[in-house]
């Protein structure tokens, strides 16, 4: 994310603030009650979020951890290509004999 992302969502962040007061005033609620339901939607906002973050974080789901799996795939294709028919073989008969066994290339 870029610098000037962070500005521009920080920026956005703080007008929905603003505009949220100015909705609760407009729906007939004092300066400080509007500003107090302004600031609990708010921050009831910022949990939801680092709710949903930390739910990401828990079950793997995050960009870097699908780019490292893309990744190793992508490794093991290739090693896969560049084995000749013989070793391909060998590798299959390996496998059958002991599933659990590690197949080193």
């Amino acid at each position: 994310m870029r610098r000037i992302d962070v500005f521009g969502i920080g920026i956005g962040v703080f007008l929905a603030g603003g505009g949220l007061f100015l909705a609760f005033r407009v729906l007939g609620l004092d300066g400080i009650s509007a500003g107090i339901w302004s600031q609990a939607v708010m921050v009831g906002g910022i949990v939801g979020w680092l709710l949903t973050y930390l739910f990401r974080v828990v079950t793997h789901n995050m960009t870097l951890n699908q780019q490292m799996d893309d990744y190793e795939t992508a490794v093991l294709q290739k090693c896969l290509e560049e084995l000749s028919p013989e070793e391909i073989a060998t590798l299959q008969a390996q496998l059958e004999e002991d599933p659990s066994s590690e197949v080193e290339h």
